[in-house]
């Protein structure tokens, strides 16, 4: 309970909008308590395979479904991917409680993908990122690069070019329609 209090003041003091997190089950309640306190919003993030706790958005929904609106999904695409789900459907899925995303590529839609620059993998990013513009989404969309972890700048510059690339393609397709 001392972690969410620390988590939301922290949170306030910074002037956040959101809170990336991992509440365990138990503390879901004190959670909710401090965004209904504080405004302040609460995306779970969901670790994939292997994750005890929140492996899949549809688990965190299952969670939060009856707790205030403001608490939701950080929809990490890779570990949903690596969880042979496909992040767009997750996407959808979530809705109005698709609070943040972790943009990622991996390289298997199994357990055993691993991290690799966007556009490389497996991950249909140009659909993901349609399916983002048709829910009007308005949260952020940040990159997680995980590879390299020693000097990730070149990597992460690939994936940022990557999805500049894709966003660039799709608004000019749809200057044209």
């Amino acid at each position: 309970e001392a972690e969410v209090d620390q988590a939301f003041a922290y949170a306030r003091a910074g002037g956040m909008e959101v809170i990336i997190g991992v509440p365990g089950h138990e503390l879901l309640g004190r959670a909710e308590r401090k965004v209904r306190e504080t405004g302040i919003e609460l995306a779970v993030h969901n670790h994939g395979p292997g994750d005890l706790i929140y492996p899949t958005p549809a688990s965190i929904l299952d969670r939060v479904k009856n707790l205030d609106p403001r608490i939701g999904v950080c929809l990490d695409i890779g570990h949903c991917q690596r969880s042979g789900i496909d992040p767009s459907e997750a996407a959808v899925a979530c809705g109005s409680r698709l609070l943040d995303v972790h943009l990622k590529d991996v390289t298997a839609p199994t357990k055993d993908g691993g991290p690799v620059e966007a556009g490389r993998g497996v991950i249909d990013l140009p659909r993901f990122l349609r399916t983002l513009a048709a829910m009007d989404y308005r949260g952020t969309a940040a990159f997680e690069y995980e590879k390299d972890g020693r000097d990730p700048l070149p990597g992460l510059a690939e994936s940022v070019g990557y999805v500049r690339g894709i966003l660039a393609a799709q608004k000019k397709q749809g200057e044209k329609s």
